[in-house]
């Protein structure tokens, strides 16, 4: 009776791995796994062709310009660190990126709180002008914000610049965070204030080491959108050894405009950072992108 009964479950194991070998090979399966596949190149060869390009000479790559650089070479990359104004630059975007990234997360911090765990009147309307400012292109502010800063002094100074940034950053930030702390257990608030802890040490105690998923998935968001950005950059840094990396490396196109090689090495050593701080963050970034959409 045992051998019958293990026969048939060797039976139906057989047939189960059979059938998730006729779905794995079914036409919409394949179909999923060529789409994902092309869409991964589409995404990867961008990268792949700016680091080849970089390892090339001018006369290589005017030679063949999708071949294999042979040999490689590091001379761009040498060009680049000998020109001083790219730690100039460098260091510039880094000090804007920092700065304005821990000023909207502590700004935001305290505005999605109140939303999600604060009675008080008019915070959906709050919640909803929030993400209402999120649609508005920056391209669209830049005539005002260029008016309204100019008697004040903020023009071409760091300050403006982190303050714009802030500003842009805030709306997805307390909107993202705001969805993150309601899927904190209630539970733990209402055990909090039967212990007499105030709403700063509720939100300093529990809310803050239970999120750093989702602050770390902000971070590198944020982190990304402002170290990229070129266009606030360009208008409102505008002498040379105020401008961020990306801002830099426009004039640097402008200058070499056929030196391929060497413009690929700056956009390389320009992503680089934040491809290490994606890497550094990517445990915890699609947790956190996705902790709001189900409860």
């Amino acid at each position: 009776m045992s051998a019958v009964i293990v026969d048939a479950r060797k039976e139906r194991g057989r047939a189960g791995r059979g059938a998730q070998v006729r779905r794995f090979f079914s036409p919409a399966a394949v179909f999923k796994q060529v789409l994902m596949l092309a869409i991964a190149v589409a995404a990867i060869y961008p990268v792949y062709y700016m680091i080849e390009t970089s390892l090339k000479t001018r006369h290589a790559w005017t030679a063949d310009q999708f071949g294999l650089p042979i040999p490689p070479t590091l001379d761009n990359y040498a060009t680049l660190l000998q020109d001083g104004r790219i730690p100039v630059w460098f260091m510039n975007s880094v000090l804007v990126t920092s700065a304005s990234v821990v000023a909207a997360t502590i700004i935001s911090t305290l505005a999605a709180f109140a939303i999600a765990r604060l009675q008080f009147r008019g915070r959906t309307f709050l919640l909803r002008l929030l993400i209402a400012l999120m649609v508005i292109p920056p391209a669209v502010l830049i005539l005002p914000l260029f008016l309204g800063m100019q008697p004040l002094g903020l023009i071409n100074t760091y300050q403006g610049v982190i303050l714009i940034y802030t500003g842009m950053l805030i709306p997805f930030s307390v909107y993202m965070l705001s969805s993150f702390f309601r899927t904190l257990p209630v539970e733990l608030f209402e055990a909090a204030r039967m212990d007499g802890a105030s709403t700063m040490r509720i939100l300093r105690s529990i809310v803050v080491p239970l999120s750093g998923p989702g602050f770390i998935t902000l971070i590198v968001v944020n982190a990304m959108w402002v170290w990229n950005e070129l266009l606030i950059a360009l208008v409102f840094l505008q002498d040379d050894d105020k401008r961020t990396l990306m801002a830099g490396l426009t004039t640097l196109r402008g200058r070499f405009a056929v030196n391929e090689p060497l413009v690929m090495a700056g956009m390389f050593l320009g992503v680089l950072p934040i491809l290490l701080l994606f890497l550094f963050g990517q445990r915890f970034f699609v947790r956190g992108l996705v902790a709001g959409a189900v409860k």
